[in-house]
């Protein structure tokens, strides 16, 4: 019994140490990490998250405005290899939309229209939109506007070189390293630390800003500070009135906040919707920011966020991830396990994916394997329609 009592104690006093050390390293944010992650019996972030956190509400119209159901919806089955590729990933919902309308509509067991889930990285794609609201509202002048406008930490040296369209077309320089699975890393400290802004006006730009694309979650995370500051209101809220009731989502939205006390949104990541309602901004794109007969972005500009910035990155624009597969020009939404809003303008065709996982990187390739087979099989299944 006392070689027992020994144990334990010394096991507590492992763990008070170690908590302390956390604190000390200002690693503390770990704490939360195992809470929402190991101790719901996951070891990630996953789609159905958002309860774990406080999230602030992105408020819908009193009149929704349904994407209407194509004349032959869900005529066709699915192929085996879709069916297959939903059962190993872990599918949640999957629509094609074939001439704006709902052509084919798939959700697993436990989810359906109205079920909420996490769009991890698609949200880049929004907040891009968002931007571009904002210059057409006034609030900021063009994609050319130096971030240190907005906050001095980023208005001396090389970082007074930043604008707001490196942001959003990840060309910042800045100092962060994308890396999803150390829970020591700045992007681990951002999905769970409680002071957000605080971690983005510490950083440095150590590259020399707007020469080359390089995928950092802090670019679009100082973006929505940025917006934030420029309309003088948080992002939820810009978000509801800009978009989010003009296309009359299915339901209100949720966005992670770092914290209730901070109150700032995970821009880089983290609404919490639909399956239709993501899909209505890759319609939004698609029609030239023109929406239910409401032009809600100037045409330039969703034009020029779906076209490649620097030639030898030719995957990424402005907030959207790009592709020439099958020889047709694609501009996708892209989060992080497989969340997908593919968008095909010369087909008018726009295919959601929503799910637990994703599949390897096709070798050589800027998309996982199971992009393509989405991709392919909703093609095959629309071989017919006109």
């Amino acid at each position: 019994m006392k070689v027992f009592k020994r144990i334990i104690k010394g096991f507590l006093i492992t763990v008070a140490i170690l908590l302390v050390l956390l604190y000390v390293l200002d690693y503390d944010y770990i704490i939360k990490g195992v809470r929402v992650v190991y101790m719901t019996g996951h070891t990630t972030a996953f789609i159905d998250d958002y309860p774990h956190f406080d999230n602030r509400t992105i408020k819908t119209a009193e009149t929704i405005n349904e994407i209407p159901q194509h004349q032959y919806y869900n005529s066709i089955l699915p192929s085996e290899r879709l069916d297959s590729t939903h059962a190993a990933l872990g599918t949640t919902s999957f629509l094609i939309l074939k001439n704006d309308s709902v052509w084919h509509e798939y959700y697993a067991p436990g989810y359906d229209s109205l079920s909420r889930t996490n769009s991890f990285s698609m949200a880049k794609s929004i907040v891009t939109a968002l931007l571009g609201k904002a210059i057409m509202d006034g609030h900021i002048k063009s994609l050319e506007q130096p971030v240190g406008d907005f906050f001095t930490e980023f208005s001396e040296g090389t970082a007074a070189q930043m604008t707001v369209g490196d942001l959003s077309s990840m060309a910042s320089g800045l100092d962060w390293t994308e890396h999803y699975t150390s829970p020591f890393s700045i992007t681990a400290k951002a999905y769970y630390d409680t002071d957000i802004r605080e971690v983005m006006l510490d950083l440095d730009v150590i590259k020399t800003p707007g020469e080359a694309f390089e995928y950092l979650s802090g670019n679009t995370q100082l973006l929505g500070m940025v917006i934030e500051k420029a309309t003088g209101k948080n992002l939820s809220s810009y978000l509801s009135e800009s978009f989010w009731k003009p296309m009359g989502m299915s339901q209100d939205g949720l966005w992670q906040l770092d914290s209730e006390d901070s109150g700032m949104e995970k821009a880089y990541c983290c609404i919490a919707s639909t399956a239709r309602d993501f899909a209505k901004f890759g319609l939004l794109f698609q029609n030239g920011g023109n929406y239910g007969g409401q032009q809600l972005l100037p045409e330039a500009f969703t034009d020029k966020a779906i076209q490649p910035r620097f030639a030898d990155s030719a995957m990424y624009g402005y907030g959207f991830w790009l592709s020439n597969h099958l020889d047709k020009k694609i501009f996708v939404m892209r989060g992080i396990l497989g969340q997908y809003v593919i968008s095909i303008p010369e087909e008018n065709i726009t295919i959601v994916r929503l799910g637990h996982q994703r599949s390897e990187f096709k070798d050589g390739k800027s998309f996982t394997r199971d992009f393509y087979i989405y991709l392919e099989e909703a093609l095959n299944m629309l071989i017919d329609v006109t």
